[in-house]
């Protein structure tokens, strides 16, 4: 297991290095340049003693624009490996800083999301799959299928026009109300826990059918298997056949899936963030790349190729633990 570990780990860091080369290669071949427009501004400062030609050439030389893409790659990855990825050009700290001020509501959000994705998403599968071509299993179904099927944008628009606009149960955007520094802490809490319900349920429905499905059709064939016809012949309860037999092996093919869960999540959140405001890496992450940051839009997919690498990793090993028969040689 050791040795199949350490393979993984090379493999991994192997694709995040040619993935942040190919990133850096696209982002450095974009027509327009942020720096040109900071060299502008600065330049049209009265107090500025530069021109713009010497702003320019002085941006270029500080972030390695001045140098072919290669070396310039090469030398962003030096700092990157020393943890310095620079300074965010549109919000004018650190990367590093901005990341840590910001991921927490991410995190939040998207462990809560996944949570309750895994409580209504398996159950649901594994009843559709029992109940096949019942009524409850087509109801399921059509619930999967819109949740596959609606776009984040549309279903987020819907959910603030009845819960925000018709009801006025929540607000329309942002983390916080507007009496929020006069709360006590504990208020406090509360305040950013009721703003977060609606980007929650709107992750939720997104990423919930995608599972739901998947559980349905693997429950599916493994209650065709010929180990649970043999169970069921035993004698064994229908309770016993699914929890202590079906659903270990239903596992196997949902680490796979899960493995995915993770980046599609947070990448998917750049819209949903975006879309109510909420202050976390993803709608930080959009400022920053509609305005040419590169060196927060470098981190930040730099960051989503790490974490696919890590849930990959975590699936591997998975396997192992949900199916003994698997084994890294």
């Amino acid at each position: 297991m050791r040795s199949f570990i350490l393979r993984r780990l090379f493999l991994g860091l192997f694709i995040t290095f040619f993935g942040a080369m190919v990133v850096y290669t696209v982002i450095r071949s974009l027509p327009t340049s942020y720096v040109e427009t900071i060299a502008r501004q600065r330049a049209s400062n009265p107090l500025s003693n530069k021109t713009y030609q010497e702003w320019l050439d002085q941006l270029n030389a500080v972030y390695k624009l001045d140098v072919g893409i290669i070396p310039g790659f090469f030398g962003w990855l030096g700092n990157a490996v020393r943890g310095d990825f620079g300074e965010s050009w549109h919000f004018g700290v650190p990367v590093t800083v901005k990341f840590s001020q910001v991921i927490w509501y991410s995190l939040i959000i998207n462990t809560i999301t996944l949570f309750v994705e895994f409580f209504i998403a398996i159950p649901l599968g594994i009843l559709a799959a029992r109940k096949q071509y019942s009524r409850t299993d087509y109801a399921i179904t059509v619930f999967a299928l819109m949740g596959i099927s609606l776009p984040t944008f549309f279903l987020a628009t819907i959910l603030k026009y009845v819960f925000s606009i018709k009801l006025g149960w929540f607000d329309l955007y942002g983390l916080t109300g507007r009496f929020f520094n006069s709360m006590t802490p504990s208020q406090q809490i509360l305040d950013i826990g009721y703003h977060m319900v609606l980007p929650i349920v709107t992750l939720t429905m997104l990423s919930i059918g995608g599972l739901m499905r998947y559980t349905r059709t693997n429950m599916l064939e493994v209650l065709n298997s010929d180990y649970i016809r043999t169970a069921r012949a035993k004698g064994l309860s229908e309770k016993v056949v699914i929890n202590k037999h079906a659903f270990r092996n239903t596992l196997i093919p949902l680490v796979s899936y899960m493995s995915y869960l993770l980046p599609s999540m947070f990448g998917g959140a750049l819209i949903t963030e975006t879309l109510f405001q909420i202050p976390g890496i993803g709608y930080v992450s959009y400022q920053a790349i509609v305005r040419g940051d590169i060196p927060f839009a470098m981190f930040y997919t730099t960051f989503l190729i790490v974490l696919t690498q890590v849930s990959l990793i975590l699936a591997d090993i998975m396997y192992a633990v949900v199916d003994p028969r698997v084994r890294a040689n």
